[in-house]
């Protein structure tokens, strides 16, 4: 019973090392899987060759001898600092869109004139932080202090609702 346990937890973690290798287009054929093994000195670890070749270029996955449900991934350190960049990037475009979304929500009168102001005070909140930690910005709350201290950046819908009602809304309020 404990073989077929061990059997079902190797294979579960190869199903997940080739489900990897799919998303990141590598062919099963081609995919270097190395075993590690203990030895008699705790800082030294064995890697065994178990399919593929030492000389590949594409990520190397390794599964732990002593615990099968522990898989390792090494890639080349070029392809790490590529991958590094493109997450930058990508949480980059992501803050981008999330400010461009909370800028038009409040109706700005100039999308631009905001997005600069916004950045500004952005960079403001950067300065005044640890360089050495990440800063979280509320952009809902970035906006509203900027549709405060800025009113002509956004239009005002009020201003274009007759009187009468304003007068009513004002009641309400």
């Amino acid at each position: 019973m404990d073989q077929k346990k061990e059997e079902k937890n190797g294979y579960d973690i190869i199903k997940k090392i080739d489900s990897l290798s799919q998303k990141l287009g590598l062919k099963k054929d081609n995919q270097t899987l190395l075993e590690i093994k203990s030895t008699n000195d705790p800082h030294i670890k064995e890697l065994h060759l178990k399919q593929g070749s030492w000389d590949s270029s594409d990520p190397w996955f390794a599964i732990d001898k002593d615990d099968d449900k522990k898989a390792y991934a090494f890639i080349p350190a070029d392809a790490f600092s590529q991958l590094i960049d493109t997450m930058k990037q990508t949480q980059q475009e992501n803050f981008n869109l999330k400010l461009e979304k909370t800028i038009w929500q409040n109706i700005p009168a100039d999308f631009d004139d905001v997005w600069v102001v916004a950045m500004e005070e952005i960079r403001n909140l950067a300065k005044s932080e640890d360089p050495n930690k990440p800063i979280s910005i509320d952009l809902e709350k970035l906006i509203r202090n900027i549709k405060k201290e800025h009113p002509n950046l956004f239009i005002n819908l009020r201003d274009f609702i007759p009187a009468q009602f304003n007068q009513l809304q004002d009641n309400h309020d």
